[in-house]
């Protein structure tokens, strides 16, 4: 087979490295391992659910055995597929989906021996279940499929792990095609289960779960619902038509089975909202919650940072430089808002990329929250802290201009930079989009900095006010 890279790269934005075959995927099996808390040498990597079924079904299939999906039930999904009921011989594998106690398992792993147990924990993350892969230290014909499809948003990168005994991890492993998983989905997939991502997809997770459990209690008072995990709620309406062209007609996707829908969930309330309404049970219309997402990753820093406007909470800030995380939690505090915000970044270095590009992520971050600035106030001024005075002047115009007046005698406090403070501000108003004007003066150079962060936030919290609907601009347009 010819391995030799291709003769010049791709053109693609950020195709840096795929002119060369995919790279061994030994690095996203070690963070796999870490994430489900399992040895790396019982995580075989593969393209999602699908492709791990297909491994257990080409292992049965070659040697002359059969794969059975009993008992399929409505969340069955791609078992149900791989169900060969034509091909005889003895059973080879039993495909399920079982997200019961690790008791339960290893009774159904000790009643299928020898045949494999292969269970589809596609939606585990969703639910309160202990996962299968407990049992796989005392059964070697035990394969669990994990996905990285829903709970970490790459359905479109297929991604997914076979976790398994050594020895059936080897055998599953000579089924694998040559480069079976593509270099930019094994980037995505070690970008997307990166330490610094996993607070905001627990927080992410946690959200869709509080809104199905929303959206399945309401819509249990007007049809029957089938219980599940998951972003989807199961229902059996009792007119199926009339209940799919009332969400067609809101632009609601459905999948249907029979008699049974497959409702999405969404991690956005307004969006689950749409749904309900489409089926005359929905609340009364809110304004579209104010939230933004920024991600960013260098050679330097990775980081995510989540802001809601709306929201007094969480606060979550890890930076890894103490006394910028508390900076930004006065921002938070003061200003009224919620924000997670997580950096790995280069501090055996120093902390400026770090606290630069946390900065920027911020900017981005609140930018995209702010939307069009419909309805907001716009403006915010003020703080005196002890001997220190900090006055800092917003306009969310959408035009960014920083300024910043005052100095620090003190290079360090902790291992926060103090001549960063200033850079801080810059990053901010050139990515939220805004003129910042700050001045500082005072003798403590702690105080000096806490009162600069504080008065940013006070200011913060005015701008961002709803007032009303209008763009508080003569032009119409911020």
């Amino acid at each position: 087979m010819i391995n030799l890279p291709a003769p010049f790269a791709p053109l693609v934005s950020d195709g840096s490295g795929l002119d060369r075959y995919p790279a061994d995927p030994s690095a996203l099996a070690a963070r796999m391992a870490r994430i489900y808390a399992v040895p790396v040498e019982q995580v075989l990597p593969v393209r999602g659910l699908s492709h791990g079924l297909e491994l257990v079904w080409r292992l049965c299939a070659r040697d002359g055995l059969s794969v059975t999906a009993p008992e399929a039930q409505p969340y069955a999904g791609l078992a149900a597929i791989y169900a060969r009921p034509g091909i005889t011989g003895e059973t080879g594998a039993v495909v399920i989906r079982a997200l019961g106690s690790p008791e339960a398992v290893a009774e159904m792993a000790e009643r299928v021996a020898p045949a494999l147990l292969v269970i589809d924990e596609g939606l585990i993350e969703f639910s309160d279940a202990p996962s299968a892969a407990e049992a796989i230290g005392d059964h070697a014909n035990l394969i669990v499929l994990r996905s990285l499809s829903l709970a970490y948003g790459l359905a479109g990168a297929r991604i997914g792990a076979a976790l398994a005994h050594a020895a059936t991890l080897a055998r599953l492993g000579t089924m694998l095609e040559p480069y079976a998983l593509p270099e930019p989905s094994m980037r995505l997939a070690l970008q997307a289960l990166d330490p610094s991502r996993m607070v905001e997809t627990s927080g992410r997770i946690a959200t869709v779960r509080c809104e199905r459990d929303r959206v399945a209690a309401a819509l249990g008072r007007v049809m029957a619902i089938e219980p599940g995990v998951g972003p989807i709620v199961m229902v059996r309406p009792a007119d199926p038509e009339a209940t799919l062209a009332a969400l067609e007609k809101f632009g609601v996707a459905v999948d249907r089975s029979g008699d049974r829908l497959r409702l999405p969930v969404s991690i956005r309330p307004e969006d689950n909202d749409r749904l309900l309404t489409a089926l005359g049970i929905g609340p009364a219309p809110r304004r579209a919650a104010r939230t933004g997402e920024a991600v960013r990753d260098t050679k330097e820093t990775r980081i995510v940072c989540v802001v809601d406007l709306d929201a007094a909470g969480p606060v979550a800030i890890h930076t890894g430089v103490g006394f910028f995380d508390h900076m930004l939690e006065q921002v938070a505090a003061h200003g009224g808002f919620s924000i997670r915000l997580s950096c790995e970044g280069d501090l055996h270095t120093d902390p400026h990329h770090t606290i630069e590009d946390s900065a920027i992520a911020l900017g981005q971050a609140l930018k995209q929250a702010l939307g069009e600035r419909r309805g907001i106030a716009r403006y915010g001024f003020v703080l005196p802290m002890d001997e220190a005075n900090a006055s800092v002047s917003i306009d969310l115009s959408g035009r960014p201009y920083p300024v910043f007046e005052g100095t620090f005698a003190t290079p360090f406090i902790g291992d926060y930079r103090t001549d960063m403070t200033a850079h801080v501000f810059r990053s901010l108003a050139e990515h939220l989009g805004a003129a910042i004007h700050v001045t500082v003066t005072g003798d403590d150079d702690h105080h000096k900095t806490e009162a600069v962060y504080k008065a940013f936030g006070r200011a913060l919290r005015q701008a961002i006010r709803v007032e009303g609907d209008a763009i508080p601009s003569t032009k119409g347009v911020l």
